[in-house]
């Protein structure tokens, strides 16, 4: 427990700001998990490339937020990316035979 009025501050604030990141790494978890749903259910490619903006666009907000860093971002982002890509090679692949 803490003892001094600081640390009785810290504590808030802390807890606070564990609940603000929480909120955040929930939002990114689901719109990740949505885009790879669709990948695996093999959705049309507009409703793939609106999931993956959406998933983009909540890692890149969450960086801006200081909840997960940048490059952990743009390196989620491209992991993102290739599944869309390899997804996108194997539908090919799979209508020329």
């Amino acid at each position: 427990m803490a003892n001094t009025k600081s640390a009785k501050k810290a504590v808030r604030s802390s807890n606070k700001k564990k609940i603000h990141n929480l909120g955040w790494k929930k939002r990114i978890k689901a719109a990740v998990r949505n885009f790879t749903d669709l990948v695996k259910s093999a959705g049309s490619s507009s409703d793939l490339n609106k999931s993956l903006s959406m998933a983009q666009k909540a890692l890149d907000k969450a960086a801006k937020e200081n909840v997960i860093h940048k490059n952990k971002a743009n390196r989620l982002k491209s992991k993102l990316a290739v599944k869309l890509n390899s997804n996108a090679k194997s539908a090919n692949s799979k209508s020329t035979k």
